[in-house]
Parts: structure tokens; C-alpha cells; sequence
């Protein structure tokens, strides 16, 4: 992923939900928004589909911090656009994966991660956090500009779409379920739980 220096930059002005809560935050340029985001600890979030729960729990995981990014871009009309992407999960990207792919007989685990992209460049604002990843995404399989609030139901239709059109039909995938895929799916997001508050203990100590 790129620099955060290559963002675009404007004042913040309350031109809606997201600007006013950056601006009640004391924030006022849209640089300062994303250096606040990626500081802010990464956790899961109780509910996705509430636009305001990254500011209402103080946290948030690439889904919910570059939605509302990508929602003050939106706002402050800044051609910044939040992508979601699929990539291959492997014992690289996350310690334990080896696990899971033996498990399942599987070259990677399919999996979602989201970003922002402004020109040529993308942009992770949950790189160097505790986010149960070893190493930032850089290679997709496929990846879509999508809404910054888009719903968790429509997110899990396009990886399941990819799932079918894209990596299912694969040499590497040859012979392989998408049941026994979308289980191995669910054992990861449980081992990146499990590796961010790993990394969380760590730090603190």
C-alpha cells in the first residue's frame, strides 16, 4: 500500500453525519481525519450496519475505518474511494494459517480486506495496527469499488460471487468444495481474532 503523505487533503466543512463528527472531534482537515482513523485501536464492532459505530465505540477494523473515510470523502466531494478486495490467507499473512489450510487441503484461504483508493494510489489505514496480520495485503485476486457503507450482507454476496466466477474455477482450487472453503473462511477470521488480541497482549507488555 502507498504513503500516507500521497492522500488528498481539504478543510472539513459540515456538509453532513460523517463531517460533523470529525469536526465535534476537533478535526478539520481531511488528512488529519485519516491520521485520527488509523490511530484509533482496531476491534471488531458490534453492528456494521450503523454508519456512526466506529465513532460511537472508539474502534474499528478495516471495514468500519475506511467506511467512514470514504464517507467524508464522499461528503467533501474528494474523489477518494473505499475497494474491497480478495486475497489469499496464508501462514505470510497470518500466524496459525498452516493450520487451516492443511485441515482443508487448500493452497490459501479466501479472504475479504478493504482499502482506499485515490488515484493510482491505495491506502490501508489498518496497517501497523494490532490487526492479527503479520504483513499488510498487497496482491488480490479480485478487487471492486464499492459504496463506503456497504451493507455486510451485499459484501459477503460479492466474495461469494468471486468464490464461484473466480477461484473456484482455479488449477489451485481444482476439486475443491466452496463449502470446505467458506468453512476454512470462518476458521480464519476466528484465528485473526485470536492473533489481534495476541498482539494487543504483547504490545501492552
Amino acid at each position: 500500500m502507498d504513503s500516507y503523505n500521497k492522500l488528498p487533503n481539504a478543510e472539513i466543512k459540515p456538509k453532513g453525519q460523517i463531517t460533523r463528527k470529525f469536526l465535534e472531534l476537533g478535526i478539520t482537515t481531511f488528512k488529519e481525519a485519516c491520521d485520527y482513523v488509523h490511530n484509533i485501536e482496531y476491534g471488531y464492532n458490534t453492528n456494521y450496519d450503523d454508519k456512526l459505530i466506529f465513532f460511537k465505540e472508539n474502534m474499528g477494523t478495516c471495514t468500519s475505518k475506511h467506511a467512514v473515510i470514504a464517507g467524508l470523502a464522499e461528503e467533501l466531494n474528494i474523489p477518494l474511494y473505499k475497494h474491497i478486495g480478495v486475497y489469499k490467507f496464508t501462514e505470510e499473512i497470518s500466524t496459525g494459517a498452516n493450520i487451516i489450510l492443511e485441515k482443508y487441503d487448500i493452497p490459501y484461504v479466501p479472504m475479504v480486506h478493504c482499502f482506499l483508493v485515490y488515484k493510482e494510489y491505495r491506502f490501508d489505514l489498518t496497517e501497523g495496527n494490532c490487526n492479527g496480520k503479520n504483513t499488510s495485503i498487497e496482491n488480490l485476486i479480485h478487487e471492486q469499488k464499492v459504496e463506503p457503507f456497504i451493507s455486510r450482507k451485499d459484501e459477503y454476496l460479492l466474495f461469494k460471487n468471486v468464490l464461484k466466477e473466480k477461484i473456484l474455477p482455479s488449477k489451485e482450487m481444482e476439486g475443491k468444495s466452496e463449502r470446505s472453503l467458506l468453512k476454512a473462511r470462518e476458521e480464519s477470521i476466528i484465528l485473526l481474532k485470536e492473533n489481534t488480541k495476541k498482539q494487543k497482549l504483547e504490545k501492552s507488555q
